[in-house]
């Protein structure tokens, strides 16, 4: 992926959409964010819009998709607020100590939801 927006999609003019990149690689939509992530986080200036993705050549499209994230960032807080918000409407322990079980932990294919200590078989057990 690195290699292939370098030589080929330079700046913004250079989009690619998502799904013209999973034929080309060979990858599907999942592992495509995946890789965007690894490399973004290992400092690689992959940039996105809502056009698709390119390798920035410049600050400002380096900052344009941050501010992309932050925006993104500030819904997904939104959502979390709202999902919370959400457990007063269930039975049983009251959803204060239901959420004392969400200790902020990350999954590990980097998905960045919470889960509660223990893991995935925790939460799948907590929401039969």
């Amino acid at each position: 992926l690195h290699s292939y927006l370098k030589a080929n999609c330079r700046g913004r003019a250079g989009t690619v959409k998502g799904q013209t990149l999973e034929k080309i690689l060979r990858i599907s939509g999942n592992e495509l964010r995946r890789q965007v992530n690894r490399l973004r986080r290992q400092g690689v200036p992959i940039a996105s819009s809502r056009d698709g993705y390119f390798y920035a050549v410049t600050a400002g499209e380096v900052y344009a998709s941050i501010r992309q994230l932050r925006r993104m960032e500030c819904g997904l807080e939104a959502a979390i607020r709202g999902l919370e918000g959400a457990l007063d409407g269930f039975g049983g322990a009251p959803a204060q100590a239901q959420r004392s079980g969400l200790r902020g932990e990350r999954r590990s294919d980097e998905a960045s939801e919470l889960l509660p200590k223990g893991g995935s078989e925790q939460a799948e057990s907590a929401t039969t």
